[in-house]
């Protein structure tokens, strides 16, 4: 054991692992679903991974080593673990939870042994997310068919996966109507205004002095309220939705852009008023420029506002297409794996929305202290 260094992660999965050995099998399956004894070989081999994993760990290989060999042990386990499960109606055991917990904790290891390897690359950077978000839907998929929870009330992620496999053609019209039609036209709509009224807002005092306090205001009223009026203006078609989204987005961006304006230097603008500039050309050169970090804050704010209006908002009267009509009127038939793909697709395509939005951020403010720390 000299020169060995144990990890607690490893440790604490290996005691849980080897505990699980006296409450075997991991699941209540009936003989002629699976013999018993290809149940308790495939729940040795789980058991024999981590603890290998755990040895491996602990010796002076390389950090790429032992990511790799804590990795395989995890997820190869946690696949064989799951897939013990089949379609039995016993559901799982105490062993099937603490060998579950082992494999939680040996992927933890893997992530923390990611984080640690320098230099850190742009893959590095996605794996430890990646690795982490997986681990959720393990954990989600694992424990609601261990304990038997009721479909209805919640769906594993292989039921919600299935789903969108088969529906990927309506969850595509859905997508093109709630978010290429209303969020992104709302967004365009809102952020541009918002921007524009924020210069003339300071350059003209009255302006800034009068528009401040109703946009903290009008950010305050409810989008359950706003929604049902603005179908009534405009129509049940995806412009009332837009036009929901350009009232969430235009006061972030008011209210962000005035405040970045406001954070150029006295003495910076010092040097520029010694150059003989005016107030556009100073506007151009130097005030524009630092507020990037402020105009960028509020459109990635903006980007998930925009997808929580335009959904919110297909609730109040909409074409029979569109996320938030599917979500609303598939509860109501309880296809609830149909409303958690679109809970999914959403969450997928405003996650790109907003990591396009931080790539453009770093190649913009590339002079930022936080994006030269990073």
């Amino acid at each position: 054991m000299m020169g060995l260094r144990f990890s607690w992660q490893c440790v604490t999965a290996s005691v849980l692992a080897l505990l699980a050995i006296a409450f075997l099998p991991l699941v209540q399956a009936s003989p002629e679903v699976n013999a018993p004894a290809v149940a308790v070989m495939i729940a040795l081999l789980i058991i024999m991974m981590i603890v290998g994993a755990t040895l491996f760990d602990a010796t002076q290989a390389s950090l790429w080593a032992k990511a790799g060999a804590t990795f395989i042990a995890a997820h190869l386990g946690a696949w064989l673990l799951i897939g013990e499960l089949g379609d039995r109606s016993g559901g799982a055991t105490t062993s099937f939870y603490l060998v579950l917990c082992a494999l939680w904790l040996v992927a933890w290891r893997c992530v923390s042994l990611l984080a640690s390897i320098k230099p850190v690359t742009l893959w590095l950077r996605l794996a430890v997310p990646v690795l982490f978000g997986v681990w959720l839907l393990i954990l989600w998929e694992a424990v609601v068919r261990g304990a038997g929870v009721p479909f209805v009330l919640l769906p594993p992620p292989s039921a919600v996966g299935a789903r969108i496999a088969s529906s990927m053609p309506i969850i595509l019209a859905d997508i093109n109507q709630t978010v290429f039609k209303a969020a992104i036209g709302g967004y365009l709509i809102g952020c541009t205004s918002g921007f524009a009224v924020a210069i003339l807002a300071d350059r003209y005092l009255f302006l800034r002095r009068g528009l401040i306090p109703i946009g903290n205001l009008v950010s305050a009223l409810p989008i359950i309220g706003v929604a049902p009026i603005m179908v009534m203006w405009f129509g049940f078609g995806w412009e009332s939705k837009a036009a929901v989204v350009a009232i969430m987005t235009f006061f972030p961006m008011l209210v962000n852009t005035v405040a970045g304006l406001a954070t150029a230097g006295a003495m910076e603008r010092d040097l520029m008023r010694t150059y003989a500039a005016g107030y556009w050309q100073t506007l151009g050169s130097l005030r524009l420029p630092a507020a990037m970090p402020f105009i960028f804050n509020a459109l990635k704010i903006n980007s998930t506002l925009a997808m929580i209006g335009a959904i919110v908002a297909e609730f109040f009267g909409t074409p029979i297409v569109g996320m938030g009509f599917r979500i609303s009127t598939e509860v109501g038939r309880m296809n609830v794996d149909m409303v958690w793909a679109e809970i999914a697709a959403a969450a997928v395509v405003g996650s790109l929305f907003y990591g396009i939005l931080a790539l453009i951020e770093r190649s913009v403010t590339f002079w930022h202290p936080s994006v030269r720390g990073g």
